[in-house]
């Protein structure tokens, strides 16, 4: 039978356009399929905020943050949580992956015109102790112009190599099945839905005009997780989380739905750690949506208030911005589902940020003047916005009037504003000195003594019902779904392993529907910046592997 292609890419996202550029490199003929429109190419990626995860990089050391590859394993190690015997080849993979943010990965993004932010954030800050999980120092790289930013190069790497005849890419074109031929898988099927011109990220029809099949000498899996299929989500959902949410906003498009992620598994993929996942306790309702339950995630500084639903705060080291999965863990066994940040106008100003490429367009535009307008007082446009029309924001001038707000905002009377006040004044009382035995004030000095955090990310210290500071504001957080940290197992070239550990012959994956590498590169955590990252280096590495597998 004659081969359509020597390799057939399925997801066409940052991972799949990486693989996809270095076959073409390599001269390989390549079939790219994706289920969405060509306005969706790029896949997530396009909506990230384009945070990469460097080390030892000259934006660091202009900082004057000293990092080293060892310290970043370390940290690697404590966040990950290895402890299972499925972790050999995601710990192979972890540790090739910060070799490789160590060495070759800003260069190789430079020569293709990758530019950064020229200030480092702190994301997961941890807070227990130095083998424990966190980030021990900034690492988190904001792409110039954001997930756009970061998409664009590899785009144009394709773009380029279909004008070269060497990659056709076929939208609409949703897999549902993969066959081998004399024990080597080479075979895609599935169905030909009909066109669509929906925006990007809008949920496109699902109704079929057609079949197809196609063969190739190998065929690389890119298609993503499960994030946008809460089924899913909540089947895989691990006790050690306390009970699946009932109320879940999309940090994806609808489209990530885990299908092919289960196709690969019916052809003889092994999928591993599917139980490891990384959801956002910051979560809020996009007053301006783009696809259902679409949420969007706050990046908050250190200074806002954490209170759980009946307005206790949470116990160290869950401020904002430090645990993420020690927080969602501690939400879910409250009983309640949602939490709230308590802060002023101040802080929000300083320390609110908005993940998502849509919601920063001085970085998505490369607009220097906006960007520069960020140490200037006021709080973003967006950010203003969501102050103004988000379901989940209180604005009150008072402390009994944000309190009756928040409860408004629920449904019930779960918060006491005596209760409350008292947690405030105590928190207050601890502002008048530059030490304090509240570990989150304390934490609020340190990050004051990080430049990057005092010029644009941490306010200056202040009381809370400092009238000055205000107005009140309190933000209901809901849970955000995002990555799956689990997927197919994958050796160190991306090919797709059996149960038995042997190979499967002619599959390859990379990026999310391999768990980033090896079916779970991040354990049970991650160190942020690093999904966007793990995207890169498995593209390319699987795109590298089965351009020599097919010469």
């Amino acid at each position: 039978m004659a081969l359509d292609a020597d390799v057939i890419v399925i997801g066409a996202g940052l991972a799949g356009l990486v693989a996809t550029a270095e076959l073409a490199e390599a001269g390989r003929k390549v079939i790219l399929l994706d289920q969405e429109p060509a306005a969706s190419l790029g896949g997530q990626a396009h909506w990230s905020f384009g945070g990469l995860f460097l080390v030892d990089s000259p934006e660091q050391r202009r900082m004057r943050i000293k990092d080293s590859r060892e310290l970043a394993w370390q940290d690697w190690l404590g966040t990950a949580g290895f402890d299972r015997p499925e972790d050999r080849w995601p710990r192979a993979w972890a540790e090739a992956y910060v070799d490789f943010a160590a060495g070759e990965k800003r260069a190789w993004l430079h020569r293709q015109g990758v530019r950064f932010f020229p200030v480092v954030g702190w994301a997961e800050r941890g807070g227990l102790l130095a083998s424990g999980p966190g980030n021990s120092v900034p690492r988190f790289h904001i792409t110039w112009g954001t997930g756009p930013g970061l998409v664009e190069p590899f785009a144009r790497r394709v773009r380029a190599a279909v004008a070269r005849g060497l990659v056709e890419p076929r939208f609409r074109h949703r897999v549902t099945g993969l066959a081998a031929t004399g024990g080597t898988l080479d075979t895609v099927r599935g169905e030909l839905l009909e066109p669509s011109r929906v925006r990007r990220g809008e949920a496109s029809s699902r109704a079929v005009t057609g079949e197809f099949e196609l063969r190739a000498q190998a065929v690389l899996v890119a298609s993503g997780g499960i994030g946008g299929n809460h089924e899913l989500v909540r089947a895989a959902w691990p006790e050690r989380l306390g009970r699946p949410p009932e109320k879940l906003l999309s940090g994806v498009p609808a489209h990530v739905d885990g299908l092919m992620q289960q196709a690969a598994g019916a052809a003889g993929g092994h999928l591993i750690n599917g139980d490891r996942m990384w959801h956002y306790t910051e979560g809020i309702e996009n007053w301006d949506p783009v696809w259902a339950r679409h949420g969007i995630r706050i990046l908050p500084g250190p200074s806002s208030l954490w209170l759980d639903a009946r307005g206790r705060r949470l116990p160290v080291p869950l401020f904002p911005g430090f645990d993420t999965l020690g927080t969602l863990e501690h939400i879910m066994r409250s009983g309640y589902e949602h939490t709230w940040f308590v802060l002023t106008q101040k802080i929000i100003e300083k320390e609110f940020a908005l993940s998502g490429s849509e919601q920063n367009p001085d970085l998505t535009g490369r607009r220097i003047g906006q960007v520069l307008g960020r140490a200037l007082p006021g709080a973003p446009g967006p950010v203003e916005a969501f102050k103004k029309h988000g379901a989940d924001f209180v604005v009150a001038d008072r402390l009994a009037d944000l309190v009756a707000g928040m409860n408004t905002r629920t449904g019930e009377a779960l918060i006491e504003e005596a209760g409350l006040r008292r947690e405030i004044e105590a928190r207050d009382r601890e502002m008048a000195n530059p030490f304090a035995k509240d570990l989150q004030v304390t934490a609020i000095h340190g990050a004051r003594r990080y430049l990057g955090d005092r010029l644009v990310r941490t306010a200056a210290p202040h009381r809370l019902l400092d009238p000055k500071a205000g107005p009140l504001i309190a933000v209901r957080l809901n849970i955000l779904t995002r990555k799956s940290l689990g997927g197919l197992e994958t050796d160190l070239s991306g090919r797709v392993l059996r149960a038995d550990g042997s190979v499967l012959d002619g599959l390859y994956a990379a990026g999310e529907v391999a768990g980033f590498g090896g079916g779970g590169v991040h354990g049970y955590r991650s160190l942020e910046g690093t999904f966007l990252g793990g995207c890169l280096f498995s593209g390319r590495t699987a795109g590298r592997a089965a351009a020599a597998a097919t010469a």
